[in-house]
């Protein structure tokens, strides 16, 4: 039944066949660059190009006001490619320096990095508000320093329960460790 459907769209059976077996060996290939061993390990790099084009789509539909759907897709597209590549880059930079035990989890670390930003900013703008906090209220230069502040602190909270929920927990506390160091506290990691 499912061929017969394929020779109305003048379609072989055997260029199908084809067409599939090409995705697989792509797949496949793309399993042995980032060092994937399950299968279930490929959520990441397809959250990852959901969520680029996702923020590519807002960037672009905020530049063009929503004018043209079709330019719009097809812009977004261009855009997510572009920072597809760009995080390649980045992460074959970052690959010496952050020590992994496979590739794929590069992937998954930029997830929680860009999950925890988005998350500070959401979680410290409502506190900021409850507290009674507003530029009208204070000068606007020490509100923005105590916003900063608070963000901070939610930020480094939130990086290690995230990286712990997304399964890095050891990555992300050491990395907060550095942080804190930096951040003249090290003296209370003891």
């Amino acid at each position: 039944m499912f061929f017969v459907g394929l020779r109305r769209y003048n379609c072989s059976a055997l260029t199908f066949l084809q067409t599939f077996v090409m995705f697989l060996n792509m797949i496949n290939r793309f399993k042995l660059k980032w060092e994937i061993q399950s299968n279930w390990q490929l959520v990441f790099p397809l959250f990852a190009v959901i969520a680029l084009f996702f923020t590519s789509f807002k960037i672009v539909g905020k530049l063009l006001n929503g004018s043209n759907k079709i330019l719009i897709i097809s812009l977004s597209a261009l855009l997510c490619y572009l920072l597809i590549k760009f995080f390649g880059i980045l992460i074959t930079k970052l690959e010496t320096k952050w020590r992994v035990n496979y590739r794929w989890e590069l992937i998954r670390i930029f997830i929680v990095f860009a999950l925890t930003g988005s998350t500070s900013a959401f979680v410290a703008r409502p506190l900021i508000k409850y507290i009674g906090l507003n530029p009208q209220s204070m000068y606007p230069l020490f509100y923005w320093i105590l916003y900063i502040i608070i963000g901070v602190v939610f930020y480094q909270i939130l990086l290690v329960s995230i990286g712990w929920l997304f399964g890095q927990k050891k990555f992300f506390w050491e990395f907060e460790k550095k942080m804190l160091r930096r951040f003249g506290l090290g003296k209370y990691l003891k």
